[in-house]
This record gives C-alpha cells, structure tokens and sequence, in this order.
C-alpha cells in the first residue's frame, strides 16, 4: 500500500510539467518576462516587468471557418534562440539601429476537435514584446479561413489610454482622447496606455501582410482589470482573413517603458519587419517640397478642370521656380489628370498618364528638372483600387521614364471599390501591390487615406510616408475649427509610433476665406516646431508660397534636414508638451522641436547631448511677445547664442506654441 501511494505521488509530481506546461524567456537586460505555453489546454502568455505583472493571463487562439483553435493544446515542441545585430536605416530617425532580442518558440498541437498544429513565436526586447501565430503546412490545413483571431491583452489595471474609435472613424482621422481602457468602445491601433508614472505600453501590430487590420476591444474577464480581445477588420461577408497553410500572422506588438520619450525612440516595430528587399536604394532620397494644394481648400483654386483651375503649366512653373530659388527638391500638383471632375460614387475612371489639356506634363517636368526640382505625381483613386491596379504599370513606367521617383496616393472613399473596407485584408493587399509596383520603377510612396502602417518601410523603404490621422488639412475645412492645441502633443506618442507621417505642415496665413472660424490652432513658431515633432522624410511646406514671401522665418524650413542620424526626446507629457532633438544625417548640426498644448509654458533645454569640447551657434525661432492661438498667432523672435555641451537653453512657448532651434558648430578662429 505504501509502495503504491509513493508511485501515485511521483506520477503526480512528473505530470506537473506537462499539466504547466510552460516556458520563460526574458528580454537580454533580463527586466522583462514572457510566461507562455498551455493552461487547461489553453495557449496562454503573461508579461512581468521586475516581477511585476505588465500582462496578467491573457489566451490565445483562433476560430476558423472549420472549427475552433482555442483549446484543446498541448506543447509538442520548444526552441529558443536571440539576436543581436545593429542594421542601419535607408533613411529615419536614427541612421543606426540594434535588433537585440531572445527568442522562444512554441509548438503547439490539438489532442481533440481539429487536432491541428499551431506555432507561437514570442520575442523579447528590452523595451517590450511581440509575438505571432504560425500556421504550418500540414495534413488537414490547406486554404482556410479566419472568422476571428482569439488573442487576449489581460490589463491588471483599468489604466488611462489615448485612442480612436473604430466605428465612426474614417481614414484613421479622429481625434486621440484619453479615459480608462473599461470605458473605450472598439479602438484601432495605435493603443498608448499610461499604466503608471513609470510605465507606458503601446498596443499596434508589425508586418501587416496579406492579413487584417487590428483593432482591440474591452471586455470584462476574471483575472483582469479588463482584457481587450482582438478584432479584426472583416470582409463584407464576415471572414477576417482567407488564407493558405504554410501562413503567417503579423506580430502582435506590445511596447514597454518607463519614461513617454522612449516610446517615440522605440524601434521594437521595425525590429519586427523583414530587412530591406530592394536591392538599389540610391535613387530613395529625402527632401522638402511645395504644392498647389491649400488654395484648393482656400477656395483660391478648383481641382477640376474650369475658370480657376490651380494643376496649369503657368501656376505649376511658378511653384518649380519658387521650389528651386529656396532649395527644395519636389513640387506636389493635385488636379492634373482627368477624372477629377466625374462621378466619385462610381468608377469615375481616373487617368495616371493623362494630363489636363491645360497642363503640360512632360514639359513641365523637363522643366522641374532642368532647375534641379522634380514633380510628385499625385494618384488620387476614388477609392477605385482596380483601376489603378490595371493602370498602375503604364503610370509607373511613364513617370520612371520622365524622371519623377515619388507620387502621392489617395483614397477619398470609404469602400474600396464600392465593396470592401480599406483596412480589411482586401486593402491590405491592394497597397501592398502598390507599395512592390512602384519599387520596380524607382517610386517612393506617400500613402493618404493608407493602411495604418506597422514597419513596413523598413522592408519597402519606397514607403516614405502617409497619412491616417487629422493632418493639416482639417485646419483648412473642418467645422470644429481645426485640430486641437494639443493634437501635435499627442500624435508623435500614439498614431506616430506606427510611422512617419504626411502632417504637412507650414502655415504662415491663418486667414480662412472658405472657413472663417477655422485655422491652425497654433501660433506661427509651433509650425515651425512641427518640421521637428512630425516626422516624415518627404516635408511639405503646405502654404501657398505667396506666404513665404518676405517671410524670415522661413529660413528654418529652408535648412530643416529630414533624414536624421539620432534622435533624442528632451522632455515630455503627453497630450500636454514636447521636445524633441534630432542630429543631421549629413552634418553635425542638430534641430531642436518644442510644442505645448492650450497652456504656455516655460521649459529648460538641456543640451547634454552637443559633442564635448565643441562651441556651437544656436538660433532660436520662439514665440515672440503678445502670442496667443486664440488671438495673435503671429508674434515670432529670432535671437541667436553661443552653446557648448552642458548649457540650457530656456525657451518660453505661448498657449498653443512652439519653438524651433537650429544649432550649428563654430568653426575655431585661425590664428594670424
């Protein structure tokens, strides 16, 4: 008897592995730790920080058309590797970045139901997480669909979060507003969660390919605050992703930190994507460039064809002039193919080849070039991704043929082709064929009305840039008056963690003939801070250049670099200030962005990071006496100071202002 119940006992004790069965693998400064494996039959994962719970248990899975995959799951295999390596950037906010990560990866297999195979991969950096789902070719698992993803982000918290809803949101243009994750409906991604003092956490996604937009939503579960469930964008028909086995997933991403600036430095969603496949990137290049776009909105200018038609060969010559004399390489023209004036609530057949009879688009080009300028071609679609997918080979090759490496993409309509969301997968394939036609013939993309990106341009670094948030032009029409003081506070911590982005800023006249009462809500200085705060490696300067003219502040946008070798957040709040310092790439000048919200402010400027030893020139663009969003947006100084590594700069920002800082190393004095 006694025999006997020792054997039960080690027989228990043996099977605790296997019930458990789970596994630990940390980030390499070994501060944060990801549990996963199977509970119950039930693949799980939890995130500690410091022994602290980041994620409390939190499950994973999927339904598909066949059958469930959510429980029923024992480990079948383990393996574990990590990397360090340092890769270095086409083009961005840093010019260097390090890839350090310890990998785990699960096997997982089904003992009942459809007794599939499904890998989990986690990987653990030092400031966070990302894991995926693996669908390996088996017997069983050929085409398949998804009808929806299981995964589970179990809050131990109800914390703060700035988000945009779902539903009622087009083209990702909402407002970010902050309350408890409990109290949120439905949010896309980018989700940036203030936890604590000491810990912020962002929710998105890398590498969306062939596969759904994220969304998450709360809901109440034991074990948590409150748990978000994935949700993934469908087709009309209800199917979240078709898909064929060896498939998949796009990492779901979790970053972690303890200070708001290092979310912006973060570079865990790029660690996330493919190295670069193109293999020639020479002809990918950065710069500034202007377009006759904002008279549109100001009513100066129609798009369509007409008495005041803004696409023609006399206004464009004056832009590729204006563009060449202040040392800008592009010059964007909206309105200059036909289809502008058709039937947008049915395939109104955009042309990409064929120019307006009043715009002469070769010349034009040869024109641009000959003053070491270029044309962005702009591509709106209509939403009508086929017929630009059949014309975008004859584009393509035409404007390779003329000269012109960038365009600019749009897609005003909900649906695409009358039919499907533009987040949903079938968009997501769309731009994806877009984004690899245009790297065959030497184009760089500017995405509008996008996808909402997720490190894509690492791989494609032909995707420069695009929109999906509020950008300038809603300080142009929208009936709330513009965009929030605070709005250029909080995009660089939510929307811009996902990538850079088209704000295109640069306005010098607030005056709105179309709409009187709306404008940018910020002083002049803050526009200038935004060619800082907002990155992107094509910059716009979106006002009608008459209002440059005799503008002195302009000289900031002039020598504003966009291709950057480090960037580094000097102090931070979200939704309330911010300043950011970045490096040239191509000098050792560094460029200093400080914005506020509704509230002035007085902040100190470390200047720590200058070169020891070394005397530098700064000139400081700042809110100049009386400046107010609300009143006199106007007022602008410009003072200049000698500066050495160490010094503080103290900059005083107006409601709703700004500064920008240009610094410059002093060549020594010769001795006579």
């Amino acid at each position: 008897m006694k025999m006997k119940l020792i054997a039960t006992l080690l027989a228990a004790v043996l099977a605790v592995p296997l019930a458990l069965a789970h596994e630990v693998v940390t980030s390499p400064d070994g501060h944060i730790s990801v549990t996963a494996g199977v509970k119950g039959g039930k693949p799980f994962y939890q995130v500690t920080r410091d022994g602290e719970p980041i994620i409390n248990t939190s499950y994973l899975g999927f339904e598909l058309n066949t059958g469930s995959l959510k429980d029923g799951f024992k480990v079948v295999s383990r393996a574990r590797s990590s990397k360090n390596e340092t890769w270095t950037q086409v083009w961005g906010e840093d010019k260097d970045v390090v890839n350090h990560y310890n990998e785990l990866r699960l096997g997982l297999k089904q003992s009942k139901g459809l007794k599939l195979r499904l890998d989990v991969v986690f990987r653990v950096f030092n400031d966070g997480v990302g894991f995926r789902y693996e669908f390996p070719k088996q017997a069983g698992l050929t085409d398949f669909q998804i009808m929806d993803e299981l995964t589970q982000v179990a809050m131990p918290t109800d914390a703060q979060a700035w988000t945009q809803p779902t539903q009622g949101t087009n083209y990702y243009e909402s407002l970010w507003t902050k309350a408890p994750l409990s109290q949120k409906p439905e949010v896309s991604t980018p989700i940036t969660i203030e936890a604590g003092d000491s810990l912020y956490m962002v929710l998105h996604d890398a590498n969306l390919t062939d596969y759904a937009s994220l969304n998450y939503k709360p809901v109440h579960m034991a074990g948590a605050a409150v748990t978000l469930v994935a949700s993934l964008t469908p087709w009309q028909n209800g199917v979240k992703v078709y898909a064929t086995a060896p498939f998949v997933t796009p990492w779901r991403t979790c970053i972690i930190t303890r200070k708001p600036g290092d979310l912006i430095t973060s570079k865990l969603m790029l660690n996330l994507n493919e190295p670069c496949k193109i293999a020639d990137t020479s002809w990918i290049t950065c710069g500034k460039y202007v377009g006759i776009w904002w008279g549109m909105h100001m009513k100066d200018y129609t798009w369509a064809q007409g008495p005041k038609h803004g696409a023609t060969t006399a206004n464009t010559r004056r832009y590729i002039d204006f563009a060449a004399r202040h040392g800008l390489k592009g010059v964007l023209v909206e309105g200059w193919n036909y289809g502008w004036d058709g039937d947008w609530t049915r395939d109104n057949k955009f042309s990409y080849t064929k120019a307006y009879p009043d715009y002469d688009f070769e010349g034009l080009q040869k024109y641009a070039l000959s003053k070491g300028v270029s044309l962005i071609a702009h591509n709106e679609t209509g939403g009508f991704a086929k017929t630009y997918e059949d014309q975008m080979e004859d584009a393509f090759s035409l404007y390779e043929r003329m000269g012109i490496h960038a365009i600019k993409t749009g897609y005003v309509n909900r649906l695409m082709d009358m039919k499907e969301d533009q987040h949903s997968q079938y968009g997501i394939r769309h731009y994806r064929k877009v984004i690899e036609a245009a790297a065959r013939h030497k184009i760089m993309v500017v995405n509008h009305e996008p996808a909402m990106p997720s490190g894509l341009c690492r791989t494609y670094p032909n995707l420069i840039s695009g929109e999906g948030f509020r950008g300038q032009e809603w300080n142009a029409w929208s009936n709330d008056g513009g965009n929030p003081p605070y709005h250029i506070c909080i995009l660089p911590f939510t929307r811009g963690l996902a990538g850079t982005m088209d704000f295109t800023p640069g306005i010098f006249n607030f005056t709105n003939k179309a709409v009187p009462k709306t404008h940018p809500q910020t002083t002049l200085a803050k526009q200038l801070a935004e060619y800082v705060l907002i990155y992107t490696p094509w910059q716009m300067a979106a006002d009608e250049i008459e209002n440059y003219e005799g503008q002195p502040a302009f000289q900031f946008i002039e020598d504003v670099p966009t291709n950057f070798e480090r960037t580094l957040v000097l102090n931070a709040k979200i939704g309330n200030y911010l300043t950011i310092a970045r490096k040239d790439r191509e000098s050792d000048n560094w460029y200093i962005g400080s914005a506020t919200d509704e509230n002035p402010r007085d902040l100190e400027l470390s200047l720590n990071f200058l070169d020891a030893g070394k005397q530098y020139k700064a000139m400081i663009y700042a809110d100049g006496p009386g400046a107010d969003y609300r009143t006199n947006p106007y007022p602008i100084t410009f003072t200049t100071q000698q500066v050495r590594q160490g010094d503080v700069i103290k900059v005083h920002l107006a409601p709703s202002g700004g500064a920008a800082i240009e610094i410059v190393p002093v060549l020594p004095v010769a001795n006579k």
